[in-house]
């Protein structure tokens, strides 16, 4: 099946009352690892890719695997860029075949983010590419990334902020951090309040390390995409570590890596399944 944009995916989701994984890649064996967990699970998610891991595998790579892979696919996906951190990141990604993009200004003064993500929505739009925009700071260390900010998301600043950027989506802070050092603290009620006045659906990063039956209540409340990486970095990084631990001496590249991916995969699908409260066995029905 084609890959999608986030608009579609998101109709898609909400149309099914399922929450939507987003699995952040590197490489093209974690690209495809994803794309294997979610036919598996038989159900729609997201690929993407911040721009501290293009330093690796470029946008054209990316979306070169993406797009020749999906042919060997049925579920609906969609290609993420996550944490653009610049006007450059954005229009890379979209000349790129990228379906959807996030403009990240959430370290901005209230009035510059909404400049600034506006300025993305405008490219994006007129090449038909949705945009997810941040409000609120959110803790945490992500790859090279170190942000001590820790600002929940006003909700009295909710509905202004996606009227004047014109986001297709919001990320939001609600106790959520950026990978597995800092402990999350969710706080729904807050949650409550951002649904109760937003005119978008809701994106909550740093899913890795939320209880799922957490993660799960929040589709009350306008979630529908859920970021995840640490968790899939890290069965990537111990399949590799166990080989070399197994067979200091090993040699076949092939194998070793074949064997991450099939670790990525089974991470990324038991993931999809218990945010969406299922179990291996309700898949499988």
């Amino acid at each position: 099946m084609p890959l999608v944009d986030m608009n579609t995916l998101v109709g898609i989701a909400q149309k099914n009352n399922v929450l939507l994984p987003a699995f952040n890649t590197t490489n093209l064996e974690m690209t495809l690892a994803i794309m294997d967990a979610l036919e598996r699970a038989g159900m729609p998610g997201i690929i993407q890719i911040a721009p501290t891991n293009v330093k690796l595998s470029d946008y054209e790579y990316i979306s070169t695997i993406a797009h020749m892979a999906e042919r060997d696919y049925t579920v609906p996906m969609a290609l993420h860029l996550d944490h653009g951190k610049t006007l450059d990141d954005v229009r890379r990604a979209v000349n790129a075949g990228f379906t959807s993009v996030m403009i990240d200004g959430a370290a901005l003064p209230f009035e510059e983010n909404i400049r600034f993500s506006r300025q993305a929505v405008d490219f994006c739009h007129v090449n038909g590419v949705p945009v997810e925009a941040e409000l609120g700071a959110i803790r945490g260390k992500e790859d090279d990334h170190v942000s001590e900010a820790d600002c929940k998301t006003d909700p009295d600043q909710v509905a202004e902020f996606v009227e004047r950027t014109g986001c297709d989506l919001l990320a939001v802070s609600i106790g959520n951090v950026h990978g597995l050092e800092d402990k999350p603290k969710i706080d729904l009620d807050h949650l409550a309040k951002i649904a109760a006045v937003t005119p978008c659906p809701l994106v909550l990063h740093g899913g890795s390390g939320i209880p799922y039956e957490t993660i799960y209540a929040m589709k009350r409340y306008k979630m529908v995409k859920i970021n995840i990486a640490s968790d899939l970095r890290r069965a990537f990084i111990g399949a590799v570590g166990k080989a070399y631990d197994a067979n200091p001496g090993e040699a076949n590249l092939a194998k070793v890596l074949l064997s991450a991916r099939a670790a990525v995969t089974e991470v990324a699908y038991t993931t999809t399944l218990a945010i969406n409260g299922m179990t291996d066995v309700q898949a499988a029905a």
